[in-house]
Protein backbone atom coordinates (compact mmCIF):
# COMPACT_ATOMS: atom_id res chain seq x y z
CA UNK A 1 0.00 0.00 0.00
CA UNK A 2 2.63 2.47 0.87
CA UNK A 3 4.46 1.27 -2.49
CA UNK A 4 1.04 2.26 -4.16
CA UNK A 5 0.88 5.82 -2.60
CA UNK A 6 4.19 6.18 -2.89
CA UNK A 7 4.43 5.84 -6.32
CA UNK A 8 0.69 8.14 -6.95
CA UNK A 9 2.54 10.96 -4.94
CA UNK A 10 5.79 11.02 -7.10
CA UNK A 11 3.21 10.71 -10.21
CA UNK A 12 1.53 13.81 -9.37
CA UNK A 13 4.79 15.70 -8.68
CA UNK A 14 6.14 14.90 -11.46
CA UNK A 15 3.09 15.77 -14.05
CA UNK A 16 2.77 18.98 -12.22
CA UNK A 17 6.38 19.60 -12.39
CA UNK A 18 6.25 18.93 -16.33
CA UNK A 19 3.13 21.63 -16.94
CA UNK A 20 4.69 24.26 -14.75
CA UNK A 21 8.22 23.92 -17.40
CA UNK A 22 5.63 23.85 -20.11
CA UNK A 23 3.67 27.14 -19.38
CA UNK A 24 6.73 28.94 -18.31
CA UNK A 25 7.92 31.09 -21.53
CA UNK A 26 11.56 31.42 -22.25
CA UNK A 27 12.54 34.90 -23.33
CA UNK A 28 15.55 35.89 -25.98
CA UNK A 29 16.73 38.93 -24.41
CA UNK A 30 17.17 40.84 -21.14
CA UNK A 31 18.93 43.35 -19.84
CA UNK A 32 20.04 45.52 -16.44
CA UNK A 33 21.41 48.42 -15.44
CA UNK A 34 24.65 48.83 -12.56
CA UNK A 35 25.02 52.03 -11.51
CA UNK A 36 28.68 52.16 -10.91
CA UNK A 37 28.47 55.69 -8.73
CA UNK A 38 26.43 53.86 -6.20
CA UNK A 39 27.70 50.45 -6.63
CA UNK A 40 24.34 48.80 -7.28
CA UNK A 41 21.36 48.15 -9.52
CA UNK A 42 19.52 50.89 -10.78
CA UNK A 43 15.52 50.32 -10.53
CA UNK A 44 12.53 52.16 -11.43
CA UNK A 45 14.27 52.91 -15.35
CA UNK A 46 12.13 52.64 -18.14
CA UNK A 47 13.90 50.97 -21.31
CA UNK A 48 12.50 50.46 -24.99
CA UNK A 49 13.29 47.98 -27.00
CA UNK A 50 12.82 48.61 -30.83
CA UNK A 51 13.73 46.26 -34.36
CA UNK A 52 15.34 47.55 -36.85
CA UNK A 53 12.30 47.21 -39.98
CA UNK A 54 14.56 47.03 -43.31
CA UNK A 55 11.86 48.11 -45.61
CA UNK A 56 10.85 51.15 -43.90
CA UNK A 57 14.44 51.67 -43.12
CA UNK A 58 13.31 53.05 -39.25
CA UNK A 59 13.03 51.15 -35.47
CA UNK A 60 9.94 50.42 -34.59
CA UNK A 61 8.76 49.74 -30.84
CA UNK A 62 8.43 46.36 -29.87
CA UNK A 63 8.08 46.60 -26.23
CA UNK A 64 8.91 48.64 -23.08
CA UNK A 65 9.30 48.04 -19.28
CA UNK A 66 10.66 49.33 -16.05
CA UNK A 67 13.65 47.72 -14.24
CA UNK A 68 13.02 46.27 -11.27
CA UNK A 69 14.70 46.07 -7.88
CA UNK A 70 17.54 44.21 -9.19
CA UNK A 71 18.00 46.75 -12.08
CA UNK A 72 16.63 43.74 -14.42
CA UNK A 73 14.70 43.41 -17.22
CA UNK A 74 13.76 39.56 -18.37
CA UNK A 75 11.26 39.42 -20.48
CA UNK A 76 11.98 40.57 -24.15
CA UNK A 77 11.45 39.05 -26.96
CA UNK A 78 9.27 35.63 -26.16
CA UNK A 79 11.68 32.85 -27.41
CA UNK A 80 8.43 30.95 -29.26
CA UNK A 81 9.27 33.31 -33.03
CA UNK A 82 11.99 33.82 -34.73
CA UNK A 83 13.90 37.14 -33.32
CA UNK A 84 16.94 37.58 -35.74
CA UNK A 85 17.09 41.03 -36.46
CA UNK A 86 18.54 44.62 -35.32
CA UNK A 87 17.47 45.38 -32.27
CA UNK A 88 17.96 48.85 -30.12
CA UNK A 89 17.71 49.07 -26.08
CA UNK A 90 16.28 52.78 -25.21
CA UNK A 91 17.60 53.66 -21.98
CA UNK A 92 15.61 56.47 -20.44
CA UNK A 93 18.35 57.56 -17.54
CA UNK A 94 17.59 61.10 -17.29
CA UNK A 95 14.42 60.70 -15.05
CA UNK A 96 16.98 58.36 -12.80
CA UNK A 97 19.40 60.82 -12.25
CA UNK A 98 17.14 63.42 -12.05
CA UNK A 99 15.46 61.33 -8.38
CA UNK A 100 18.58 61.73 -7.50
CA UNK A 101 19.50 64.96 -7.80
CA UNK A 102 22.41 64.35 -10.07
CA UNK A 103 23.34 66.13 -13.31
CA UNK A 104 24.32 63.61 -16.23
CA UNK A 105 24.90 64.22 -19.84
CA UNK A 106 23.65 61.50 -20.86
CA UNK A 107 19.23 62.14 -21.06
CA UNK A 108 19.02 58.73 -22.88
CA UNK A 109 21.72 55.88 -23.48
CA UNK A 110 20.89 53.70 -26.79
CA UNK A 111 22.25 50.33 -27.48
CA UNK A 112 21.90 48.71 -31.11
CA UNK A 113 22.91 44.93 -31.58
CA UNK A 114 21.98 42.16 -33.79
CA UNK A 115 20.51 39.18 -32.47
CA UNK A 116 21.88 35.88 -34.57
CA UNK A 117 20.82 32.16 -34.12
CA UNK A 118 18.83 30.70 -30.74
CA UNK A 119 20.98 31.65 -27.99
CA UNK A 120 19.73 34.03 -25.18
CA UNK A 121 20.95 37.61 -25.33
CA UNK A 122 21.87 39.98 -22.02
CA UNK A 123 22.45 43.30 -23.24
CA UNK A 124 23.42 44.78 -20.12
CA UNK A 125 24.95 48.62 -19.17
CA UNK A 126 27.10 50.07 -16.42
CA UNK A 127 25.89 53.58 -15.52
CA UNK A 128 27.14 56.44 -14.30
CA UNK A 129 26.18 60.49 -14.48
CA UNK A 130 29.01 60.61 -17.11
CA UNK A 131 29.77 57.77 -19.12
CA UNK A 132 28.48 54.36 -19.44
CA UNK A 133 30.07 50.78 -21.02
CA UNK A 134 27.78 47.77 -22.46
CA UNK A 135 28.85 43.98 -23.36
CA UNK A 136 27.09 40.52 -24.08
CA UNK A 137 26.63 39.30 -20.82
CA UNK A 138 24.89 35.93 -19.94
Amino acid sequence: MKKILFLFVFTMLVCTHTLTAQSTTDYRLSTHILDINQGKPASGVTITLYQWDPEKEVFEEVASGKTDENGRIGNFLPSTSSNEGMYKLKFETLAYFNNQQIASIYPYIEVVFRIEGKGHYHIPITLSANGYSTYRGN
